[in-house]
């Protein structure tokens, strides 16, 4: 095998264009018709609230795009991949670069440079881009769609513990004693942890301790009775300050942003394995893109005529979906504890990586 992994600049330009059209071309067409599905199950209820029109609807397209571009851009290289290479197999063309003295690593080093490049752009797209837009959309779904309360630091679906007891909220906005819940429910528990009563408010503050409930409404379980009072507090071992601590989403904060996170976590003596299993996904998971030419190498070589291009191209297939089926099962297990978290989000990057230069190199090399 030659060292020289770019021998003619005029064939790395080729195979780099024709790969980078066809991973648009493929991604172009899964947003598309996956954009078109989730419009299609999200759309009722965005033009159900009052008010609601067609700016909405473009409004939530604007917001799911990118995070479905930055989910799917790894899909996209690898059938973009399979898509090339069968191509160049059924032409003769691998056959005409091998015949000229070319390894199976220089026959791919263009795509990989390539998928390396896109994993550049996906790794900024996501950072720059995907974050700010979870963090509007999480919050916009937490409003059921209608007005956002236009405070900063806006979170959705936060619960919080004060002893056996749970307070959770749709949304939450502001900062420190400014901080204003809505949608809230507070289930008190037995010490067994039977829920007593369960109390709803559509809106809460800082009660200095405590939090005020307005206008809840009481549903005692034992006695199946709901009864509205005028103001409730509850919650008075939750603050401001651990609520800070406590709703934190890893989806909606930046590489740097969620490192700062992390410290602050640890400076508190708080539980970071979750958080920081994802902060190397951040890395790991744009970095998919770069395996994806590598595991469907196998399509490119063997013979088209022999009639075994088609098991090449599943088997390639294959591999590719298996990195993503361990990768999350992976950060899964990282997640709580199971993994880890460098392991969890770097393991299945490495392994995969093996797999497939052991493949490569024992079938062509």
């Amino acid at each position: 095998m030659q060292l020289d992994f770019f021998p003619s600049r005029t064939l790395t330009l080729y195979l780099a264009k024709m790969f980078i059209v066809r991973i648009l071309a493929v991604l172009v067409m899964l947003v598309l018709v996956l954009m078109m599905l989730d419009l299609l199950s999200n759309s009722g209820d965005i033009l159900a609230v009052p008010g609601n029109g067609d700016s909405e609807v473009w409004k939530y397209a604007s917001l799911r795009i990118p995070q479905l571009i930055s989910r799917f851009l790894p899909y996209s290289v690898l059938l973009a991949t399979l898509i090339t290479l069968v191509t160049l197999n059924q032409n003769s063309e691998v056959v005409a670069m091998k015949a000229a003295g070319l390894s199976a690593h220089q026959v791919l080093s263009p795509l990989l440079l390539t998928a390396a490049l896109v994993s550049v752009i996906s790794f900024g797209f996501h950072d720059r881009v995907v974050t700010r837009a979870t963090a509007t959309l999480k919050a916009w779904e937490a409003a059921d769609y209608g007005p956002v309360p236009e405070a900063s630091n806006v979170k959705a679906n936060v619960y919080l513990t004060d002893g056996s007891s749970i307070l959770s909220a749709a949304s939450l906005s502001g900062t420190g004693e400014q901080i204003t819940m809505t949608n809230v429910t507070w289930y008190e528990r037995a010490p067994g942890g039977i829920i007593r009563q369960q109390v709803r408010a559509p809106r809460a503050v800082y009660a200095s301790p405590g939090w005020k409930l307005e206008n809840p409404v009481r549903f005692e379980v034992g006695s199946a009775d709901s009864q509205p009072l005028d103001s409730l507090t509850v919650g008075t071992g939750i603050s401001p300050e651990r609520i800070g601590l406590e709703s934190v989403d890893p989806e909606a904060l930046s590489f740097f942003e969620l490192s700062e996170t992390i410290d602050a976590y640890e400076a508190a003596g708080r539980r970071t394995s979750e958080m920081k299993a994802k902060w190397w996904h951040k890395l790991s998971g744009p970095l998919s893109a770069f395996l994806m030419p590598l595991l469907g190498a196998i399509a490119a070589f063997g013979l088209a005529r022999s009639g075994q291009l088609f098991v090449r191209a599943i088997i390639g297939m294959g591999l590719g979906f298996a990195y993503f089926v361990v990768d999350n099962a992976a950060l899964a297990m990282g997640s709580f504890g199971g993994y880890p978290p460098f392991l969890a989000a770097w393991a299945p990057f490495f392994l995969f990586f093996l797999v497939g230069e052991t493949v490569l190199i024992r079938t062509e090399e």
